[in-house]
């Protein structure tokens, strides 16, 4: 997208107060739209995993909501771009690197 603002950027002052107040998070672009996430709590995990079985779209659409700090309405509302972020979701879960050893 070049230089070009993206619809629901944020100032980077308005990162710096997300990242003092939650920690780190990530961002997400989808055609020119972009979607800042922050990492759920356990409680909020547990919640999304307690409906993904009886309607995992649904799920999908509260883990978003909980998580959700800023960006483009439109990614939480428009299907195509929806269903574009919702295979990332679960990289919201993964916050440290872990190393795995037999021993």
């Amino acid at each position: 997208m070049g230089k070009d603002k993206l619809i629901g950027e944020v100032t980077p002052e308005q990162i710096a107060e997300w990242k003092k107040k939650h920690g780190p998070g990530k961002r997400f672009v989808i055609d020119g739209h972009v979607a800042y996430l922050r990492y759920p709590t356990r409680v909020e995990v547990s919640y999304a995993n307690s409906i993904a079985s009886k309607d995992p779209i649904k799920s999908n659409e509260q883990f978003l909501k909980t998580i959700w700090l800023g960006g483009s309405d439109e990614i939480k509302t428009n299907n195509q771009f929806f269903f574009a972020i919702t295979p990332f979701l679960k990289d919201m879960l993964t916050t440290k690197e872990v190393e795995v050893e037999d021993f």
